[in-house]
């Protein structure tokens, strides 16, 4: 053990307290514990160099859930994120060490080591761990929720549904993780030796600081490694000569849909909606979640009467009590909302999952939060253009005769050729290339990390999408690469990259003799001659190019279109189609019959 920490103040070592990440019951339980022990400093699991941005999660304007994301400087699409609800026990931990002036520490791993050890990931999360150790003692107690277990074990205990003293908890789950990880060794993580070696030389440092008495917040898997006897010199061996890389961090918006998947702390729950509520809930949870129910569901047009939301109440109390359950969970109340409010259907049932179980919740982090500088110009366009994101799907309708939806439209192309899809164009009342535009739009966090890679083309978003398309004009594979690009350019109002496009296109035309790659590349430039009358841009020059290539087209589709294979001939097909379209086009802005 290492000397002095027994686990406990009464012991005179540090209050480790081991939680469930994301569990309303162990935030409860940790707010209780600190409000008892009232410790000099607290302890969080996550990177130190996070510790500068802990003063932030006291700003009025910082709304969980968020994430704290560290990304590697040379290499933005490295990234990890750390996310943390109202419900987190980690973040609860954080604004009760803010609220009372208690100095607050980050004491994990660094990210720079992290994120060295670790490939980057599609969605930027951390691995997760072999076995889910609170997974593994709920299903050895019959359990098939482990949050519910950990309610049922932990606050549901002494006289007034709560243990007597708030640390009590805390310590049999220690010693149930002890027994596990003698059972299962290290769980299968590859970093656990090394995050939990660095675990203790912080805390160590922190002891030193600020006296025995502090609080560590961290996975209860990990408590039983720092109460283990160990040397400061076997920690420092671990991690020498540990490879490393410059990192930034800042807190981003989170959602509750992203907290429903694995990612993070590894920890992904499937009911962050739910979680959410039972954390919030004043008082009577079940019947204030009935009647969010009820008023969803009448939204959709069923007839929900508040005599349905009594007896949905009382079917879920019932279920709890004949499954021995000290509590109604969320398998009660889902089952007594299909049996009463949905008439026995499930159909009903995945909207409320959708809406409610999981939720739609996104985060809000204050404007002083560090930033890339990309990321600073979205923002400041996406307050002038009403455009803020927003967790769920929605579609927009633009009108590019109006100035501000034109704007928004430059906006979003430009973002998807900087490689930051948030909106997808979508069929909708207008066709393309006409006065109107639809767009399905739908923010997930990880475009965060998108804009920090996008970040190494420019400091805003017209320059970086300017630079990537001159970029792109010199290295793309073929003709009709080229003119996909020229017709991205026009829909950005790339005016400046437009030029350095059509030198590219110009050149690439002038080589290549493939009829087939000029008809591939000629409906691109047809469609392009047309967003720039929508969008009044000049586009004289393009306009000769592709009458040129329209030209050279059916100069040389006779010769190619002959002594054909099935294929081929479908192929074949397939360019004349194209042409023709191309050439109506092009009788219509540049003002010819065609050549």
């Amino acid at each position: 053990m290492i000397p002095g920490t027994g686990g406990n103040a009464e012991s005179g070592g540090p209050l480790l307290l081991g939680v469930r990440h994301h569990g309303p019951g162990s935030a409860r339980a940790v707010l209780a514990a600190l409000d008892h022990a009232r410790p000099s400093a607290v302890l969080v699991e996550g990177p130190p160099e996070g510790d500068a941005l802990l003063a932030l999660a006291a700003h009025g304007r910082m709304r969980p859930p968020v994430a704290l994301l560290a990304h590697a400087v040379d290499d933005p699409g490295r990234a990890a994120f750390w996310p943390m609800a109202e419900f987190s026990p980690e973040w609860v931990a954080i604004r009760w060490a803010s609220s009372h002036g208690v100095p607050v520490r980050f004491v994990d791993l660094p990210a720079a080591h992290s994120l060295a050890l670790t490939e980057p990931k599609e969605d930027g999360a951390e691995d997760g761990r072999g076995i889910d150790p609170i997974g593994v003692l709920a299903e050895a107690a019959g359990y098939d929720d482990p949050e519910r277990w950990w309610e049922d074990v932990v606050e549901h205990r002494g006289p007034d549904g709560r243990p007597s003293d708030p640390r009590a908890p805390f310590t049999v789950l220690a010693e149930a993780m002890t027994a596990l990880r003698e059972a299962y060794g290290d769980g299968g993580h590859p970093q656990d030796a090394v995050r939990e070696a660095c675990m203790r030389l912080r805390l160590r440092a922190a002891r030193r600081e600020f006296g025995d008495d502090v609080a560590v917040v961290c996975g209860a898997w990990h408590v039983p490694a720092l109460r283990t006897r160990a040397t400061v010199a076997a920690d420092r061996a671990l991690l020498k000569g540990m490879p490393k890389v410059r990192t930034e961090l800042t807190w981003v918006p989170w959602t509750h849909r992203r907290l429903a998947r694995r990612s993070g702390y590894g920890a992904g729950i499937e009911s962050p909606g739910w979680y959410g509520h039972l954390f919030g809930a004043p008082d009577r949870p079940v019947e204030r979640w009935m009647t969010k129910v009820a008023g969803l569901l009448r939204d959709t047009d069923r007839t929900v009467s508040s005599a349905d939301v009594i007896e949905a109440v009382g079917l879920a109390g019932t279920l709890a009590a004949m499954r021995g359950r000290p509590a109604v969970g969320l398998t009660e109340a889902t089952d007594a909302v299909r049996a009463v409010m949905c008439e026995g259907s499930d159909v009903p049932l995945t909207l409320v999952r959708d809406r409610l179980v999981v939720g739609e919740t996104l985060g809000e982090v204050p404007e002083t939060a560090p930033a890339v500088p990309l990321q600073r110009d979205l923002d400041r366009q996406q307050r002038t253009l009403r455009l803020r994101p927003e967790a769920g799907r929605r579609e927009l309708e633009l009108d590019l005769r109006k100035d501000t939806d034109a704007a928004r439209s430059r906006l979003l192309h430009r973002l998807r050729l900087l490689g930051v899809h948030w909106g997808e164009p979508a069929a909708g009342r207008g066709s393309t290339g006409t006065f109107r535009e639809s767009w399905r739009l739908h923010w997930e966090p990880e475009l965060f990390v998108r804009i920090a890679e996008a970040g190494v083309w420019g400091t805003t978003v017209l320059g970086a999408a300017t630079a990537r398309a001159e970029t792109d004009a010199v290295s793309a594979p073929s003709l009709a690469g080229v003119t996909a690009l020229a017709e991205q350019c026009l829909l950005a109002g790339l005016s400046e990259a437009l030029s350095v496009v059509m030198r590219a296109l110009a050149d690439r035309a002038a080589l290549d003799a493939d009829v087939g790659h000029l008809a591939d590349a000629l409906p691109a430039l047809a469609r392009s001659l047309r967003y720039g009358d929508v969008r009044s841009t000049d586009t004289a020059a393009l306009g000769e190019v592709a009458v040129g290539l329209a030209e050279r087209v059916c100069v040389g589709l006779p010769s190619a279109c002959t002594g054909l294979d099935a294929d081929a001939a479908v192929e074949a097909q397939r360019w004349v189609d194209g042409v023709h379209t191309a050439v109506g086009l092009l009788a219509d802005t540049v003002g010819t019959d065609g050549p």
